[in-house]
């Protein structure tokens, strides 16, 4: 298979043609996590997305943000899945949000 910015060379490539191309490309190679964290005692869920598991991990433990982890202390990632476009990455999240806690 020819690279894609090989394709681009051999034929006029009106400039939005390219930054389009260039996009893609970019998108290509960036990843996106959903991730799945909960605090010391397994008492609390939290989902997100992020291009920076690590980066994010470490916001959470160290309690840079102000919000739900950092109130429930939820410092512990349990799973995480990797997608190559945002979208699928934020319909997966939004997947997993909203599941409850069932009593018994």
């Amino acid at each position: 298979m020819t690279p894609l910015f090989v394709i681009a060379r051999r034929c006029e490539v009106t400039k939005q043609t390219a930054e389009a191309i260039s996009s893609i490309i970019c998108r290509m190679s960036q990843q996106y996590y959903v991730y799945i964290m909960t605090n010391k005692r397994n008492t609390v869920l939290y989902t997100g997305v992020t291009n920076d598991l690590k980066r994010r991990g470490y916001e959470h433990r160290e309690k840079l943000v102000d919000g739900f982890t950092r109130k429930y202390n939820v410092t512990k990632l349990v799973y995480y899945e990797i997608f190559q476009d945002p979208e699928n990455a934020i319909m997966r999240e939004a997947s997993q949000d909203g599941f409850e806690a069932k009593e018994n």
